[in-house]
């Protein structure tokens, strides 16, 4: 009697605790809406909501090269499975023009789809739990405001259990805290701007915060640098690899323009960013860059040189380097020395200013950076000019530099540039990026998708 009163006491324990994880994890559908008047939003709204988008470079995930705005089928690849972003056009069928404004907040606040499905953390909800109610309905009203386009994405390819969406309720139980931002009061009202903007919509941590083995930021490193798209999010805290200590000043700039002097061009997903913060206006650009540089420390500490004081050097090594006889080609510093006369200093040491000119080298993060994989990516793949304006453009090596070409440049520009130790894996990597083993994104200097509908105007 004893053992079968413990075997029902553990099976009514087994039995709750089901319950209430079904519970959990179970949401309901919301009732779909006829799709609403495009006319029936504010005007003023709308342009809040095309900020806000803009902020969360909604059209980076929701738009494949080549296709409408919005219209989704971007393949996301992740350690786990390739996710296919969705159409959030407000196309009745295939978008979420059936979505009523309660069923879009719900996915922007706990993640959950209209039918009451969970959606994967592809999806930053992690991040838009934090946009204000003011903010999403605005953000709604732009998009359903956008042309509709009925387009279908492709099936994820995530293996079992993964593929069973319920799964997330537990991913979500362990690493998803629910809830908008709320204000420090110690802190100013643009450094609050700031955080809410970068950890909300803007979800900077997605790409600049390492993450754990089951995909979730490290919450105890956040901003300490992280990967997407084949490319190094570069730490925003105490451990950037950036030789001249960043400020709100620069920070701005960068932000705003996509470049600095003291810092170089943004590439790689970071072009996207910036490219699609032009729309914001300058106070949130500002509140932005008062809030990551209060990440940085070293950045009031001025123990870092000046880029006055790294070019004056870079200009006397760059007198040097053109007077000094040809280099020892039985190293693999001398061989990537005379690559770098050839074919690099024509730009880089031409004093030419950005963004038309070459970045000194002395003051990128990305030769100073522990990892070679953006060094790798920027030599195979350049810098592919914006269509139909001016923009900083930079020859790609793929073609005419080999794997083994690429590991001597790199080792002579570590070693006499940064003056720090070679890369030992250059030759490998720059093999598995060319075969697409490593996968990495490329977009043009201001990093904008451009699909036919959006060239000039990426929301109409």
């Amino acid at each position: 009697m004893k053992f079968k009163s413990i075997l029902a006491g553990f099976a009514g324990v087994v039995i709750v605790a089901g319950a209430a994880a079904f519970a959990y994890a179970w949401h309901g559908s919301i009732d779909p809406i006829n799709p609403p008047d495009p006319a029936s939003f504010d005007p003023g709204l709308v342009a809040k909501g095309a900020e806000l988008a803009a902020v969360g470079n909604c059209t980076a995930c929701h738009t494949k090269p080549g296709n409408p705005s919005f219209s989704g089928g971007l393949a996301l690849p992740t350690p786990f499975g390739t996710i296919y972003s969705t159409n959030i056009t407000p196309d009745p069928e295939t978008g979420i023009g059936r979505w009523s404004q309660a069923a879009f907040q719900r996915a922007m606040r706990e993640g959950v789809r209209r039918d009451g499905a969970h959606l994967y953390p592809a999806f930053p909800f992690d991040h838009f739990t934090l946009v204000s109610d003011a903010d999403d309905k605005a953000l709604y009203a732009y998009l359903m405001t956008r042309r509709p386009v009925k387009q279908v994405a492709p099936d994820n390819t995530l293996p079992f259990p993964l593929d069973i969406r319920m799964a997330v309720a537990g991913w979500k139980l362990l690493f998803f805290d629910q809830g908008a931002y709320q204000n420090k009061d110690s802190e100013t009202v643009a450094w609050n701007r700031g955080a809410y903007l970068a950890n909300g919509l803007g979800h900077c941590g997605a790409c600049h915060t390492p993450r754990n083995g089951l995909g979730a930021e490290k919450s105890d490193k956040h901003f300490a640098g992280g990967e997407q798209e084949g490319w190094t999010a570069f730490a925003l805290d105490g451990s950037s690899p950036a030789p001249v200590a960043w400020n709100a000043d620069s920070l701005y700039a960068y932000l705003r323009q996509g470049w600095h002097e003291d810092h170089g061009l943004a590439n790689g997903p970071m072009a996207e960013v910036t490219g699609n913060l032009g729309r914001l206006p300058d106070q949130d650009v500002h509140a932005i860059a008062t809030y990551i540089s209060s990440l940085m420390p070293q950045a009031a500490s001025g123990t870092l040189a000046s880029g006055d004081d790294i070019r004056k050097r870079s200009q006397t090594a760059g007198l040097a380097l053109a007077s000094a006889s040809a280099a020892d080609t039985s190293t693999p510093r001398g061989r990537g020395e005379t690559i770098y006369r050839a074919a690099c200093s024509v730009c880089h040491d031409s004093g030419r200013p950005l963004p038309f000119g070459g970045v000194d080298l002395h003051l990128s993060s990305t030769i100073h950076a522990p990892d070679a994989q953006n060094a790798i990516n920027t030599v195979l793949f350049g810098l592919p000019a914006t269509s139909g304006r001016q923009s900083a453009i930079m020859p790609n090596f793929a073609p005419t530099m080999t794997d083994a070409q690429l590991s001597d440049l790199l080792a002579y520009l570590r070693q006499d540039v940064a003056q720090k130790p070679a890369w030992d894996d250059v030759a490998s990597r720059a093999a598995d990026t060319r075969s697409g083993k490593i996968k990495v994104s490329v977009r043009p200097s201001d990093g904008i998708e451009r699909g036919p509908d959006n060239i000039g105007a990426q929301d109409k």
